[in-house]
């Protein structure tokens, strides 16, 4: 039998539950939830993901953020953080998003290491936390180490565009064994330029395109249409 290429897959940011049954109805392979879209997301409240769970059957990943701002977290905020996972395993959903970075912006190898072995057997995606460590590809090594399956990042720009070169540059040196998934910025108008070029084989968005905390239908339809 011939090899069978597997399309590109879509995950959508959500911000409210009404965004992730848009996104399922819309062709989304994944939901990504978090709440709080001003900061760029935090951990959504334990309600939701119940709602989320019992109304999704695309792959459901929860953001465990505990704030906005930077990603170096107190002992306390750590805490919370573990207390979150233990929590958020028993809705059964199907994976983590998280980050954490020390204060020189290096990767916090010990804390991260925690919450990956705690969020087993949960696959784990690294943030955009990444996006602000100054040395990527040293940091990739140790994420790939750590055992994240997946990075979000905008290939350390401003948004996917800006960062083009940088993701394309992830996506080979990660050779299939992390999965880079170009998201900041993208959108229909731009992803057919940003696969032709990364060659990733997921992708991000929040689908939002009118300024509000809701995933349009339409949005979603076309960033699917256009993914090979």
């Amino acid at each position: 039998m011939p090899y069978m290429v597997q399309n590109a897959q879509l995950e959508i940011a959500c911000f409210t539950l009404e965004s992730a049954l848009i996104a399922q109805e819309n062709g989304a392979d994944r939901v990504e939830l978090c709440a709080d879209m001003a900061v760029g997301g935090t951990t959504p409240d334990f309600k939701t993901v119940q709602q989320a769970r019992e109304n999704l059957t695309i792959d459901l990943y929860v953001m465990i953020r505990p704030r906005g701002g930077d990603f170096v977290y107190t002992d306390a905020e750590f805490q919370q953080m573990q207390a979150d996972i233990t929590a958020l395993k028993q809705f059964n959903v199907d994976g983590f998003v998280f980050g954490i970075l020390k204060e020189d912006q290096t990767i916090n190898y010990e804390q991260n290491k925690v919450l990956v072995e705690l969020a087993k057997p949960f696959p784990c995606t690294f943030h955009r936390a990444f996006d602000e460590v100054d040395h990527a590809f040293e940091a990739l090594e140790q994420i790939i180490d750590l055992g994240f399956k997946t990075i979000l990042t905008s290939g350390q720009a401003q948004n996917v565009t800006d960062g083009m070169n940088q993701l394309t540059d992830l996506v080979s040196k990660a050779n299939k064994r992390i999965t880079i998934m170009p998201g900041g910025g993208l959108r229909s108008t731009n992803i057919e330029t940003i696969q032709q070029f990364t060659k990733a084989v997921f992708y991000h968005s929040s689908a939002i395109t009118d300024g509000s905390e809701t995933a349009d239908a339409m949005e979603i339809q076309a960033l699917k249409s256009k993914l090979q």
